[in-house]
C-alpha cells in the first residue's frame, strides 16, 4: 500500500491536497472559534473508538444548535474514506466541524452552511524517550473555567485557555503542565486528563470538577477493572499529586504518559511507575486490536 505523496484534506465531500486546502476567512471557526472538533486515532488500519468519538461530537453539535450536514453513518464513512485514501495504518484524524462562512457579526444564524474538514496525519507530542523516563509538570496561574461558565463537555474550537497555560509550559521550558480550577482542585493538562496512583488505586478527577471526559480516560477506567485495579473518581488537590506513589496523564494523542515530579517534588521512585507500565501496556494491546477496519470494501459512497 503507498502513501499519498502529499495529504488529501476532506473538506466538505471533497479530498483536497494539503497544499491547496482552506477555508473562509469569513468562517465562524476562524473569526470566533465557533465549532466542534475530535481528535481520533487509527491503530493497525482500525480507526480506535470511532463511534464513541462520534456520539460526543454530535453531543457538542447539538449543545452548540450546530446541525452537521452529514449523519453520523455517513460521516463515519468519510473518516473511513479518507484514512483510506491517505494510505496510513497508524495515523491521528482530526475531524473538525465549524459553523461555516458568515458575515463579520456573531450571529451564528448568518452561517447556513457548516463546514466539514477531516484532515489524516501523523502526530506524536512527546518524544519516545519521555515516555521512558517520564515528565517533569508544574502547576501554572491559569485557571480552567468553571463548568456554569464554559462546559468542558463542547469539545469546542475555542482553546485559548489551554494555549495559555501551554505559554506557562513553554516559559517554564515544560513540556506539560496542571490546570487548577475555581476551587484550587487539579483538572486537566493542556489537552490531557490526569490520573494518581496511591496505595494500588487508581485515582482520577470527576467530570463535575471541570474536564472534558477524555475518550482514552473512560478506556484506562475500563481497563483498569480488567487488570484488577480499583479506581475512584474523586476530586484532586496538587497535595494529591506531590504525594502520589505515581501518575500519568492520557490523551488521544498523548496517549498514556508517565509523570515523574511536579513543582519540584518527586512522585514516587522518580521514575515511571509499575502500574502506569501495566495500563500504557494494556493499552496498546486493546488500541491496536479493536477498532473500526479502514481497509475494507463495505463502505458507503461519500
Amino acid at each position: 500500500m503507498e502513501h499519498a505523496a502529499e495529504r488529501l484534506i476532506f473538506i466538505n465531500g471533497e479530498l483536497i491536497p494539503a497544499s491547496k486546502a482552506s477555508v473562509s476567512v469569513f468562517d465562524h471557526g476562524f473569526l470566533y472559534g465557533d465549532g466542534i472538533f475530535e481528535g481520533i486515532r487509527v491503530y493497525s488500519g482500525r480507526v480506535f473508538k470511532l463511534e464513541e468519538h462520534l456520539e460526543r461530537l454530535y453531543d457538542s453539535a447539538k449543545a452548540l444548535l450546530l446541525q452537521i450536514p452529514y449523519t453520523p453513518t455517513e460521516l463515519r464513512e468519510a473518516v473511513r474514506y479518507t484514512v483510506r485514501e491517505n494510505g496510513l495504518q497508524d495515523a491521528y484524524i482530526r475531524l473538525v466541524i465549524s459553523r461555516g462562512p458568515g458575515d463579520l457579526g456573531l450571529d451564528p444564524t448568518r452561517c447556513p452552511h457548516p463546514t466539514v474538514i477531516i484532515i489524516v496525519d501523523t502526530i506524536r507530542l512527546y518524544p519516545e524517550s519521555l515516555y521512558q523516563s517520564g515528565m517533569e509538570l508544574a502547576s501554572v496561574s491559569i485557571r480552567r473555567p468553571g463548568t456554569d461558565v464554559l462546559n468542558p463537555a463542547v469539545k469546542s474550537l475555542n482553546y485559548l485557555n489551554s494555549v495559555l497555560a501551554k505559554i506557562e509550559a513553554n516559559l517554564r521550558g515544560l513540556s506539560e503542565v496542571l490546570i487548577l480550577n475555581q476551587f484550587g482542585q487539579v483538572v486537566e493538562g493542556t489537552g490531557d486528563n490526569v490520573f494518581l496512583v496511591k496505595g494500588g488505586t487508581l485515582y482520577t478527577p470527576p467530570t463535575y470538577s471541570g474536564i472534558l471526559n477524555g475518550i482514552t480516560r473512560q478506556v484506562v477506567l475500563d481497563l483498569a477493572r480488567t487488570e484488577g485495579i480499583l479506581s475512584q473518581e474523586v476530586p484532586i488537590t496538587l497535595h494529591d499529586v506531590y504525594t502520589a506513589d505515581e501518575c500519568f496523564l492520557t490523551g488521544t494523542a498523548a496517549e498514556v504518559i508517565g509523570v515523574v515530579s511536579c513543582d519540584g517534588r518527586q512522585i514516587g521512585t522518580g521514575k515511571v511507575g509499575l502500574v502506569t507500565r501495566q495500563i500504557r501496556d494494556a493499552f496498546f494491546t486493546y488500541a491496536r486490536s479493536e477498532g473500526l477496519p479502514v481497509y475494507t470494501e463495505d463502505t458507503l459512497r461519500i
